[in-house]
């Protein structure tokens, strides 16, 4: 699936021992296997993110599993203290083996 498009938004730079909010979200059906195609009457065959990781300079700091429930787009928020300077990877992994990562950069004051 070619048009699964990641964004994430993550402050520019923190202060030593903040807490930060993240916000991902990408572009996706999510389709959940349960649905009849309307012209042929057969199932739509499941699509969906099945995972998603955030990492931090290696470690990871936030992952869940996701369920065919979860809405097209699937948006994400979370909170992570930021002790060091470094990247944040964000991973999402799709039933058809599928994987979407971005990366962004964090500065500490």
């Amino acid at each position: 699936m070619a048009s699964a498009k990641p964004r994430v938004k993550v402050p520019k730079k923190a202060a030593q021992g903040e807490v930060i909010t993240i916000k991902t979200l990408i572009s996706h059906p999510m389709e959940s296997g349960q649905r009849k195609d309307k012209k042929t009457g057969e199932l739509i065959p499941r699509q969906i993110i099945n995972k998603f990781t955030c990492e931090f300079n290696g470690q990871v700091v936030f992952s869940c599993d996701m369920d065919p429930a979860v809405s097209a787009n699937p948006y994400v928020e979370f909170n992570a203290k930021v002790n060091e300077a470094g990247t944040f990877k964000f991973t999402w992994v799709d039933d058809d083996g599928s994987v979407y990562e971005t990366e962004k950069k964090i500065a500490v004051e």
